[in-house]
């Protein structure tokens, strides 16, 4: 290789570098003008300036310069650096071309038609007057060019007067929209992952000087070498190129075991999309199947799509083998079958094969089987593909069932070929494993689109919301496709016959061609029965997963319901190893997915179910709707929730709320019996009290209470529970006389456990709270003081009831407008709170919010905002995304930081934390409430303020007429910090 270097007289030097260590260069690409005006390699050994006034200077001037520019000495240049006289050294140099552009640095594109100068008078946002000429230029009609465009890394184009245009990744889509070469392959993917048929095909339009030349140009695009033979025309070329192209892909012998590729057999696949990441991690596990076996199990859900993947990897890449054959691996009588027909394709083209010469085809498929692997195990025939597909029914070790399938004894023994497995189970033991996962929406939309032919759905919202129902299963999205080609049903209309009458639907619906046999309702049969016989545990729970939430089911969920004295689940969820026996068998056929990530939010980690899966099991499992299952489930559910005094209960809330809302609906639809389970209502109220659900709550309360009047009667300690409930939810509602009400009865109806009873002390503190919020200060006084003593003396001043009640009458000591001694108490419980219960639990966040309170009406409001933020904060760490926007802390601490903006000139930022607040409130009180009507009144406020500020009417007298207090300054100063 030679490479030209500019020294510093300004002369242009050759270097040889054969044998020798190459150092970094650039490399040109252009097209040729006449030959008389190139600068030759003799121009350039001759030296002196020869050459410089021919028109290729130009361009080696800009290559040169550029380079310089780029930190390269040296350059490499097509005209001048072969001696075209030497037909050895040419041919060399046509043959290493490819690698020389791949192996350069920089590859800078000439286009002497293209010009930069008419987008200095361009105006507006049209396309630039370079664009279209570059679009027709001459070099993407070249056939030397397309291994300039595609071996290098980094593609520099630059324009007539020298000027950057753009980059080969810049300009990409244009690029690939001119010459129709893959985006994969611009951006430098393998061209082994391109057919040769599709890899010929960038070629079409382009044109060389010497017709054999087009050939010849394209030696490293498939990675070959060849002799050149001027004279033998065209077709002769590219018959040599195309025998070479197939004998690097299947070895020099390949003819001899060679059988003619056919889809006869194959399942049909009419969708496949964008798994391109599964396609290139089979291609490169496969990629050593000459030298050594390999093999690749693709393995899913049924209807993921991984027969269609397998089947997209075999056209993609069929010509790197010699012989291609697709076996039903269903059952042992399939596979003896598959292997007949694949023993009548050999003899077809082989018809003296010796190991199947003389074998009886229809008696003794045993015999045909052996006679087809030996046929494979010949030590020359390394470049075969088998796929076996729907291996389904795997023989596990220790498993007695008779149908199970071995297909050890159907695998050619040989150390070389190429195997794909496709199966539901991930427990094989063979090769290389490939989890096949649903597909993202953007790819669901298409398959809908293509398979209903309605088009431009894209931005379609009940498009959208059907395939993130469907969750990217290939199967479910050709389902809904098919049905919905021949009807006027709106997508919405689907998903809500989709979620109605699920199992009517999909008897309704189309056969599939590409799933044979299998519809959405009938293809997990195969899998349940299966796991039905391995585990009957397994089989149990699946069931019982219909009357939970699809996400998210773990371990200590379900342990709570072993109280409910249920046999099977008393067994299954005896310990964690028991359980995870079962869970792992329903994961082995990818039914259930483990959530890792929910470890980190409270107890152990929990599985969940594809929604497709779990309408299947309700509307399968579950076609007879099974009243102790659907009580099972209540109760487990209704059991993890916890009380607020329980260690991080909030995280534990966030985790159980899917469930809830599952078990919600239910109790409104009247489909499962609750009558004896008000304790279990009464805990779906406190969970729906606490996350801003109020009707919900309130609906919850009054139905425990009165199953709990019913069977416990109206004065028993857990009835009276529910009644305080019910009263601190009438408190939050605004409902002040059933609130009272509540409460009293509560104190009437639990003096007979003694005045120091706690639940009656808890009464006396709520009752005291409530007749602080109406103004009763004195009775207020009273009561709460009687139950703080109540508290110390049963609890201890450190119990967190106890500390509940000192805040309590801190915020009564701020109402009486005794502000030191309100800070005081306040500040006692939220000390005593960070030392028991720590600084992030949601209970000393209450108390930091109500302390900030304190300082804003002290005007302590450095302080005071130091502390909101803290606490919102903390709130949103703690609460997630599902328990802040409602939780009624959260939004009196959203509000007071509202205040504190407003009473500090930061009226935009007040606004933002009053709306949302109000957001917050309109959902969980209603929009006639007072904190309402008071949040509104603060905004209008706002509004009034800026509307009368002499900034609004004539912002230049700003610094004159209006200007920040000292409080501000020093707070804007401490945010800055």
């Amino acid at each position: 290789m030679r490479l030209l270097k500019r020294e510093p007289n300004g002369e242009l030097v050759l270097t040889d570098f054969t044998g020798k260590d190459v150092p970094p260069y650039a490399i040109l690409s252009h097209t040729w003008a006449a030959n008389s005006e190139e600068v030759s390699f003799q121009d350039v050994e001759e030296g002196k300036g020869k050459g410089k006034g021919k028109a290729g200077w130009q361009k080696i001037e800009l290559c040169v310069g550029q380079a310089t520019a780029d930190g390269l000495s040296y350059v490499w240049i097509d005209t001048c650096c072969i001696d075209k006289r030497n037909a050895v050294e040419l041919s060399r140099a046509i043959n290493s071309m490819f690698r020389w552009y791949r192996d350069a640095q920089r590859c800078y594109v000439y286009l002497s038609d293209v010009s930069k100068r008419g987008d200095q008078d361009q105006n507006g946002p049209s396309s630039p007057a370079w664009e279209a000429a570059f679009r027709r230029s001459r070099w993407f009609t070249r056939g030397w060019t397309l291994q300039e465009l595609i071996a290098p890394t980094l593609v520099k184009f630059y324009s007539l007067e020298g000027e950057l245009i753009g980059s080969k990744s810049s300009l990409e889509e244009m690029i690939h929209v001119i010459t129709g070469i893959p985006r994969n392959a611009l951006r430098g993917d393998s061209l082994s992952n391109f057919s040769i048929d599709e890899r010929f095909s960038w070629t079409e339009q382009r044109n060389t000087t010497l017709e054999e030349d087009k050939a010849y140009s394209l030696l490293g695009i498939f990675d070959v070498s060849m002799s050149l033979i001027y004279g033998e025309g065209r077709e002769k070329a590219f018959a040599r190129l195309s025998q070479k192209a197939h004998k690097s892909y299947k070895g020099p012998d390949y003819e001899q075991y060679s059988i003619q590729f056919s889809l006869s057999g194959f399942p049909e696949s009419v969708q496949f999309f964008a798994r391109e990441g599964e396609l290139e991690e089979i291609r490169g596990l496969l990629s050593n199947g000459y030298n050594a076996r390999s093999i690749v199990v693709l393995h899913g859900l049924g209807g993921m799509g991984k027969t269609q993947l397998a089947i997209a990897y075999t056209k993609r890449h069929k010509e790197k083998y010699t012989a291609i054959f697709w076996v039903n691996a269903n059952d042992e009588d399939s596979l003896r079958l598959s292997f007949r027909a694949i023993a009548q394709r050999i003899l077809k083209q082989h018809r003296s094969s010796s190991m199947l010469v003389g074998v009886d085809l229809d008696k003794d498929l045993d015999r045909v089987v052996d006679a087809v692997k030996s046929w494979l195990e010949l030590p020359e025939n390394t470049r075969w593909l088998m796929i076996f597909d729907n291996y389904d029914n795997p023989r596990i070790p220790g498993d007695a069932n008779a149908s199970a399938v071995d297909i050890r004894r159907f695998l050619p023994g040989s150390d070389h070929g190429s195997i794909i497995l496709t199966t539901r189970s991930s427990k094989i033991g063979l090769g290389q494993p490939i989890n096949v996962q649903k597909l993202p929406h953007v790819q669901g939309l298409k398959i809908l689109s293509n398979l209903s032919g309605r088009k431009g759905i894209e931005n379609d919202r009940s498009a959208i919301e059907l395939v993130e129902e469907l969750d990217g299963l290939p199967l479910a999205l050709s389902t809904a496709g098919a049905y919905l080609e021949h009807v006027t049903t709106s997508f919405s209309e689907y998903l809500r016959l989709y979620k109605m009458s699920w199992l009517k639907l999909q008897t309704s619906s189309p056969q599939l061609t590409s799933y044979e046999d299998r519809s959405l309702y009938t293809t997990w049969q195969i899998t349940f029965d299966r796991i039905e016989q391995e585990s009957t545990a397994a089989a149990k729970l699946l069931k019982l997963w219909a009357y939970f939430d699809r996400q998210d089911i773990w371990f200590e969920l379900l342990q709570k319901g072993r109280s409910i004295n249920n046999g099977w689940l008393r067994a299954l969820a005896e310990d964690e190893l028991t359980f995870n026996k079962a869970i792992r068998l329903l994961c082995d056929y990818a039914l259930v997915n483990a959530n890792l990530d929910i470890q980190k939010l409270a107890g152990s980690s929990g599985y969940s179910l594809h929604s497709c899966v779990h309408t299947w099991s309700v509307f399968v499992l579950n076609q007879k709707w099974d009243e102790n299952l659907a009580r099972l489930a209540f109760c487990c559910v209704a059991l993890e929730i916890p009380e607020t005094h329980d260690a991080r209960w909030w995280l534990s809330r966030r985790r159980i709320i899917h469930h809830v809302t599952h078990q919600e609906r239910f109790i409104a639809d009247g489909t499962v019996n609750t009558q004896g389970l008000g304790w279990a209502l009464h805990a779906f109220g406190l969970h729906s009290f606490d996350r801003g659900k109020l009707e919900i709550a309130e609906d919850m309360y009054v139905r425990a209470l009165q199953d709990k009047e019913k069977i416990l009667g109206p004065k028993h300690t857990m009835t009276l529970n529910t009644v305080n409930g019910l009263g601190l939810l009438y408190e939050i509602q605004g409902k002040p006389v059933k609130a009272e009400e509540m409460f009293l009865r509560v104190l009437q109806d639990g003096e007979a456990e003694g005045p120091n009873h706690v639940p009656t002390l808890q009464t006396v503190a709520n009752l005291g709270n409530h007749y602080m919020n109406q103004g009763k200060l004195a009775k207020a006084e009273e009561l709460i003081l009687r139950a703080l003593r109540g508290f110390e003396e049963a609890l201890g001043p450190k119990d967190t009831m106890t500390l509940d009640l000192i805040d309590s009458l801190g915020g009564l000591c701020k109402r009486q407008g005794k502000l030191e001694e309100a800070e005081k108490t306040t500040k006692r419980a939220l000390q005593g709170k960070e030392e028991t219960l720590g600084p992030q639990h949601l209970s000393t966040l209450d108390t930091l919010n109500n302390l900030a309170g304190i300082h804003i009406r002290q005007r302590r409001l450095i302080e005071a905002e130091t502390m909101i933020r803290r606490a919102l904060y903390g709130y949103e760490e703690a609460l997630g995304p599902e328990l802040l926007p409602t939780h009624i802390s959260a939004l009196n601490t959203v509000t007071n930081l509202g205040l504190l903006y407003s009473r500090t000139g930061r009226k935009d930022m007040a606004r933002v934390m009053y709306e949302r607040a109000l957001s917050g409130f309109m959902i969980v009180r209603g929009s006639s409430s007072d904190v309402c009507r008071y949040l509104e009144n603060r905004l209008k406020a706002l509004d009034i303020t800026q509307t009368a500020s002499p900034m609004a009417q004539n912002p230049s007298t700003e610094t004159r007429t209006r200007k920040s207090s000292p409080v501000t300054h020093k707070l804007m100063r401490q945010l800055k910090k």
